[in-house]
């Protein structure tokens, strides 16, 4: 029977063992493995609600070993630290609990065929006091601590007299990609909630201020311009202070300095600018080591194999996947998605020794959201040639669709469907943001 190990629990990992589960594990035709460090999953694009204290995660997070149960794959805790590429075998770190007592001691898997989706972090590109000064939004752990962070300040801030013409309580966001955006917008929505439950002097205009430094000339980058100008519009209504083609050079324990010489007082700092791969990833073979770019991906061809070892694959962020037109395939949840989905049909083909047409990338535009307030987005090639702009309340429920998708694909519709009629149930009685 081959045995398929995929490393890395994130929306494409997890996705791919799902639907490799009900498709080869339950015919007893393959054995599906998953490996995470983590107990369970939550989807990385809330990762600012989470943050905001605004998702609830025990009523959104996965758990890894019932999900195998229910879809016939097998599950093992543990951290990836080497390969044996001869052997066809990887090695799992010994995992801890908080006490420092050992969970699982180290191991090692035998493998067929290895996929490693384990995601991206964030770069800080060395900037100094980086590491040191700032919480990093690219995990649930992250992002709980951040939150923790949050209320801790504001219950502190009820008591700290207010200095003229400041903020009691300063946050500032490093990066204004998505991320950035939308943990901005979700805190000022936060900020109103707080005060609903005894924070009476956390006014979102008056004593929290949020500050977002963006290095490039505009927000949102990387998307089409007039979302970047729709995104500032909202922004500016709520009082959000921005800072464009600033690039941060030095992180202290109370602001940022600037390459421009401007200082920002900071009570706490989000980097939210820039991902790069893991660099375990750049020496994971050993002596042999697998091909890797810049920035720690992974190098992978068209069949998302890589580059020296055709039995190992890898997609998602960790993974550089140049298209037929020369460019890359980005480091995006709908990519992940897409290359999933892509697996989950050539795996079986392509262990049979059958060709398969390269992957390609189709992209189905970008969508931000600005909390309750609004969202902004462009959509791709579904109703129109090019690309059409979205905002409002049409863009929310696109932006919501999103997540049913994710859902869909780990749960099928039924689970889905009662998991949204609980949804709708607890916000009836739970409070709207997370206070613990």
């Amino acid at each position: 029977m081959q045995r398929i190990v995929i490393v890395g629990g994130g929306a494409g990992g997890l996705a791919l063992a799902t639907q490799l589960g009900k498709s080869l594990g339950k015919k007893g035709l393959a054995d599906i493995t998953l490996v995470d460090a983590a107990r369970t999953h939550v989807w990385k694009p809330l990762l600012h609600q989470l943050a905001a204290g605004s998702f609830d995660t025990h009523a959104e997070e996965i758990e890894y070993l019932a999900q195998a149960r229910w879809n016939h794959f097998k599950f093992r805790l543990g951290s990836l630290v080497g390969v044996d590429r001869h052997n066809k075998t990887l090695q799992l770190a010994a995992s801890y609990d908080e006490a420092g007592r050992e969970i699982t001691p180290a191991q090692q898997l035998g493998y067929d065929t290895l996929v490693i989706a384990v995601g991206s972090q964030t770069n800080d590109f060395g900037t100094q006091g980086a590491a040191e000064h700032t919480i990093k939004l690219d995990s649930p752990q992250a992002a709980k601590h951040f939150n923790d962070r949050l209320i801790n300040a504001c219950i502190r801030a009820q008591t700290v007299p207010r200095a003229a013409g400041s903020g009691r309580l300063t946050v500032a966001i490093v990066g204004g990609g998505a991320t950035g955006v939308e943990l901005a917008a979700e805190l000022h929505a936060a900020a109103r909630v707080l005060a609903n439950y005894g924070f009476d002097h956390i006014h979102p205009e008056k004593d929290l201020q949020i500050v977002l430094v963006e290095a490039a000339p505009r927000l949102l980058a990387q998307l089409p311009e007039r979302l970047s100008e729709s995104a500032m519009r909202e922004l500016r209504k709520l009082a959000i202070e921005v800072h464009t083609n600033e690039k941060v050079v030095e992180v202290t324990a109370d602001g940022l300095k600037m390459a421009s010489g401007k200082v920002i007082s900071s009570s706490i700092t989000v980097w939210a600018a820039g991902v790069k791969a893991a660099d375990f990833l750049r020496t994971i073979g050993g002596d042999d080591p697998l091909e890797t770019s810049k920035l720690n991906q992974l190098m992978v061809n068209g069949n998302l194999q890589t580059t020296r070892d055709p039995s190992i694959y890898a997609f998602g962020d960790c993974a550089a996947c140049q298209q037929p037109d020369g460019t890359w395939v980005p480091p995006r949840a709908q990519a992940a998605y897409q290359q999933a989905m892509y697996l989950t049909r050539a795996l079986p083909r392509l262990a049979a020794g059958q060709a398969v047409a390269p992957f390609v990338f189709k992209d189905q535009g970008s969508l931000v959201s600005l909390s309750e307030y609004s969202s902004v987005g462009s959509l791709m090639g579904s109703l129109t040639k090019g690309s059409f702009f979205v905002e409002g309340q049409f863009a929310k429920l696109m932006y919501w669709a999103l997540h049913k998708q994710h859902q869909l694909a780990l749960g099928g519709f039924k689970k889905t469907a009662l998991i949204t009629l609980s949804e709708m149930i607890d916000r009836t009685y739970r409070p709207r943001i997370k206070l613990h």
